[in-house]
């Protein structure tokens, strides 16, 4: 069995808009803790670079084999899930999201934790049809893995031994079974 090298099949495009919901959200959070109050416009300052910075360094791309997510500033933050891997692409859609026409794409594997997706991206342009499209290719890609021949399968008479000899093991194991 060949291992195929993937191939860039999508990268997702961010919609700007996402800036402006994390400056809302990052104030509304300053707001509330009133505290935060007279920092409000140091964050909208230093917010419409960082943000900008942020977005400009987001990438989504869907391979043939896996989706590869790139994210961060002063910590950058690359993950490969494998396609096989992924158990949900939930989508997430707040009031506030819903009023700057954004959603997020949650990404979940069969090894996330109990805190939730291991990927969580704002703003993908058309993310339901991302979704879809990757979904899609989850599919192909789970298909022709199951549609390779195991190595079982080429040796049907080795492998009929191995069950003939496992029965023969499991038989003799009952028999040394006795009642106490």
């Amino acid at each position: 069995m060949s291992i195929d090298t993937p191939t860039l099949l999508e990268s997702a495009e961010f919609n700007p808009a996402v800036r402006k919901y994390w400056l809302l959200s990052g104030s509304l959070i300053l707001f509330i803790t009133v505290a935060g109050i007279p920092l409000l416009l140091f964050w909208w300052i230093l917010g419409m670079y960082v943000t900008g910075r942020y977005l400009d360094r987001m990438a989504c791309e869907l391979t043939t084999q896996s989706l590869i997510v790139k994210k961060g500033i002063l910590v950058r933050v690359e993950k490969t899930i494998p396609l096989d891997k992924i158990t949900d692409l939930g989508l997430i859609q707040g009031p506030v999201m819903r009023y700057f026409g954004i959603h997020a794409l949650s990404v979940e594997t069969a090894g996330s934790t109990s805190q939730g997706a291991l990927v969580k991206l704002h703003g993908i342009v058309d993310v339901e049809g991302f979704r879809d499209r990757v979904l899609k290719q989850k599919d192909l890609f789970l298909a022709n893995e199951n549609s390779a021949v195991p190595a079982a399968a080429q040796a049907p008479s080795e492998s009929s031994e191995v069950v003939t000899l496992l029965r023969e093991i499991r038989d003799e194991l009952r028999k040394d079974r006795s009642p106490i």
